[in-house]
């Protein structure tokens, strides 16, 4: 072996060392799928933007069917924080033997307001029991997961599931989509009190109908049919004040739903998967995890 070519062997020995070292499992090579066949229902056109899909990660393969996570990236429905709050998620769900899925859903900035958001997340659920046999899922133990605006569009996913579009396209449209589990990390919540203005005037533009604004404000929507959850917020976020998890995790309990929720000192928003040196960054995936040891959705 020439001096080169054992110098490079070198860097990949190394990086593949520290990679194992690092406590996280080697898992599937990722693969991106559209969410429709063909055109997807309300399209406006062609380009990348409107064309959602889902980037699956899956764990390593062992006999028994694994749960699986649909994560939605967060961005005040304008933008999608697809590295931080997506990809590096979905690879923190494959060490623990979850797999997780990456939902790239239409933005209302780009021309898809309320309800396609939504129809891209129901879809994204079902795609996931859909093909539960192919990719060794269990179909009824599918999550949704969002960050910031994508928590918003996750809660919605939780308690809007009966609101659904009656056209389908095929089979899969045919599925349940309430999601079995919501993880909701500084969520977006209420459009009526302590809202993010970004969010709701990108999601329902500026003179909403009151109406809507009360349907969407999803505290207000939890019934004993909502899924259980998980939610992580900062005490000293700005952008999305806590009061959006407290009020969601106090309608949870007046319907009698589980759910467990850390509010912590300090994180500010938008804190991802340990981007910061705070205590919430460094350490709400191992609390996540040991929430869903309790479901027992991991070992």
């Amino acid at each position: 072996m020439n001096s080169k070519r054992k110098a490079t062997f070198g860097i990949v020995f190394a990086a593949i060392c520290t990679f194992a070292l690092s406590g996280i499992c080697f898992a599937s090579t990722p693969f991106t799928i559209r969410l429709w066949p063909g055109t997807p229902p309300g399209a406006l056109g062609s380009e990348d933007k409107d064309i959602p899909t889902l980037a699956v990660y899956l764990p390593d393969r062992t006999a028994a069917p694994c749960p699986a996570v649909v994560i939605c990236p967060g961005g005040g429905y304008a933008r999608l924080a697809m590295e931080k709050e997506g990809f590096e998620v979905a690879q923190g769900f494959n060490a623990l033997g979850v797999a997780g899925i990456v939902l790239k859903y239409r933005l209302p900035a780009d021309g898809y307001r309320h309800p396609v958001p939504l129809r891209d997340a129901q879809r994204a659920i079902r795609t996931a029991r859909g093909r539960a046999a192919e990719w060794k899922l269990d179909p009824k133990r599918i999550a949704i997961l969002g960050f910031s605006a994508g928590g918003h569009l996750a809660s919605t996913a939780g308690t809007h599931f009966h609101d659904t579009d009656k056209k389908a396209v095929d089979a899969i449209d045919t599925l349940n989509c309430r999601p079995d589990l919501m993880v909701l990390v500084y969520p977006v919540i209420s459009f009526k009190r302590f809202f993010h203005s970004g969010s709701k005037n990108n999601l329902l533009g500026s003179n909403p109908d009151s109406a809507m604004v009360e349907y969407l404000s999803n505290e207000t929507q939890v019934t004993p049919e909502t899924p259980p959850a998980f939610l992580v917020h900062s005490g000293d976020d700005k952008g999305v004040p806590p009061e959006n998890s407290i009020h969601f995790y106090l309608a949870m309990k007046k319907a009698g739903v589980s759910a467990e929720m850390h509010i912590y000192r300090e994180g500010g928003h938008g804190f991802g998967m340990k981007k910061n040196p705070s205590v919430a960054s460094q350490t709400w995936f191992e609390r996540l995890a040991e929430w869903l040891r309790v479901q027992d959705w991991v070992k």
